[in-house]
């Protein structure tokens, strides 16, 4: 993870405010007036009270109580209209962070999410992302509307003599600048180690619920239960450590204030016994500062949480300027598939060699079959062949062109795809088979089912094929799985099929179905047949070993 400077990730996140400039400064505008209005509520108060006893007012008693009515009124709706626009900015922007997110995320897919920790991930996206409220609507706009309300105070109090304003900007300073930074020093780097460790404790619940059948079976359920206790302990001492410090902050905010109300005070009181400001200058200045340190404790207060805030920044801005292994590739001329080979190909996973000086031929029309031990990279070739990661050396090429060169809408368009483990989204069976065409017919769809042999399992369901499949397909068997991602493939209708152990769930019967399937659909079809089984290779046109990286 990439650290960064709080200021670094303050400038980055305001950044994203720019489409939205008009609403902050109109949020700026409306609570710098509603500040106003409630500091010189008391003010007019004073002057009220100065009119009493005989003191110079700038209005009279009546115009003093209409301007006191006018801006407790102008208080309560500037508020509202501040609040409102900062929320406004807030989601608006969160929802943009996510679209950015997920464009970001795609991007990445496959080769940089497939050693990414699940459960960390969906903390980013959702925790992570959602934190950033508080910078968005509680944190940019009180910044500069404590700044220039701070300037109009000092100017108004130093009206009165030059040290009370010095006075008062001092006050100012202090108690939105500086106890803010020691707060946040003292916070140090609890704050990212509270959003890492909520995200590995996330990771931790959901390996857990998955594998709950495992648990169970191997009577694990009390050490499991032991280090979630621990993992959530540790969280909790995080948390702990960061609300003592914005404690602490409070706590020396508050002194501070009442110092310097009594430092304005006394200050007021010696300038006033030399003859240098009236009694007017006593009160007014006191009672001005006193009513003035809303905006600038709001930032003091923020201390504490910006450095949660700023970790979760950190985290989300990893993934969005994290650089992609793989861009998609656009603006190519069009390619229709007419063949694929790979040329002298060598490849490794994190400096671990997969692939060495690989070279396959994959005629148009034919069914290529791949055998080899586990390990010994079959799999990575078809990946390969998808370009979800780009070679090391030697080149992947369809159609007589690199792979680099074909328009990736092309290549998903020329290829289909089928792992060893099937994932089904928690949907309806036509829903899920449907993500490989979207503009399949309920016809389409039942002919590719019928070609996976599934469509009679789909039938036999009591709500066929609007049967729910449940979280990652559990209420149905792997063998069912399996064939349902078959159907899906067989419903892409790709020239070029990639299959990954399609048969390894599957019994004798049914695979001698599915392969009845691929000699019938064989004719414009090119297929590379990856499979432990001997059985599944009698289909294959020619039968290549996969071993220690090489083709043999």
């Amino acid at each position: 993870m990439k650290r960064r400077s709080g200021f670094a990730v303050m400038g980055q996140l305001i950044g994203l405010v720019r489409p939205l400039s008009g609403y902050m400064a109109l949020a700026v505008t409306m609570g710098l007036a509603g500040h106003l209005c409630a500091a010189f509520l008391t003010v007019f108060g004073v002057y009220a009270l100065c009119t009493v006893v005989g003191l110079a007012a700038p209005l009279g008693m009546t115009g003093l109580f209409i301007a006191m009515a006018v801006m407790a009124v102008m208080r309560a709706a500037l508020r509202y209209g501040e609040q409102a626009c900062n929320h406004f900015i807030a989601f608006k922007l969160l929802a943009l962070l996510r679209d950015k997110v997920f464009r970001a995320l795609r991007a990445l897919a496959p080769a940089k999410l497939e050693v990414r920790d699940r459960g960390d991930l969906i903390s980013v996206i959702t925790s992570d992302i959602e934190l950033l409220e508080v910078f968005y609507a509680h944190t940019i706009s009180p910044v500069l509307i404590a700044v220039l309300f701070s300037g109009v105070l000092t100017l108004f109090i130093g009206q009165y003599h030059p040290l009370l304003g010095l006075l008062a900007l001092g006050a100012y300073l202090c108690i939105g600048l500086v106890v803010p930074v020691l707060i946040s020093r003292a916070s140090g780097a609890h704050g990212l180690r509270f959003r890492t460790r909520s995200g590995e404790l996330s990771s931790f619940v959901l390996d857990s619920l998955r594998g709950l059948s495992e648990t169970l079976q191997y009577a694990q359920g009390a050490r499991r239960r032991q280090e979630l206790d621990a993992r959530t302990r540790a969280l909790v001492e995080e948390e702990a450590r960061l609300k003592w410090t914005a404690g602490w902050g409070m706590s020396l905010t508050s002194a501070l204030i009442l110092l310097f109300d009594l430092a304005m005070l006394l200050a007021a009181a010696v300038l006033y016994r030399s003859g240098q400001v009236g009694f007017d200058g006593v009160l007014v200045p006191t009672v001005a500062l006193m009513s003035s340190f809303g905006p600038t404790v709001a930032l003091a207060n923020l201390g504490g949480t910006l450095q949660n805030t700023f970790a979760a920044g950190n985290r989300v801005l990893d993934i969005l300027q994290e650089t992609p292994l793989v861009r998609d590739v656009t603006g190519q001329a069009p390619t229709e598939f007419t063949g694929a080979d790979a040329q002298r190909v060598s490849f490794a996973y994190n400096d671990q060699p997969i692939l060495r000086d690989l070279s396959v031929q994959v005629p148009r029309n034919q069914i290529l079959g791949i055998v080899g031990r586990s390990g010994s990279g079959k799999s990575t070739l078809l990946k390969l062949f998808m370009r979800f990661w780009e070679v090391d050396k030697g080149e992947i090429r369809l159609s007589d062109r690199p792979v680099g060169q074909v328009n990736t809408v092309d290549l998903r368009r020329m290829e289909g795809y089928v792992t060893q483990q099937t994932h089904l989204f928690q949907d309806t069976i036509r829903n899920n088979l449907r993500i490989a065409r979207l503009d399949a017919t309920d016809a389409q769809i039942e002919e590719a089912c019928r070609k996976a042999s599934v469509h009679e399992f789909i039938l036999s369901l009591p709500q066929g094929y609007d049967t729910p499949v449940g979280e990652l397909g559990d209420t149905l068997s792997g063998g069912e799985r399996q064939r349902l991602g078959l159907a899906r493939a067989f419903l892409h209708d790709a020239p070029f099929l990639l299959l990954d152990e399609p048969t390894s769930n599957l019994d004798s019967l049914n695979e001698a179905v599915i392969l009845q399937s691929l000699r019938r659909e064989r004719e414009g079809r090119t297929v590379v047949l990856v499979s432990h089984r001997q059985s599944t290779m009698r289909v294959a046109d020619r039968v290549v070993t996969v071993d220690a990286g090489r083709c043999s």
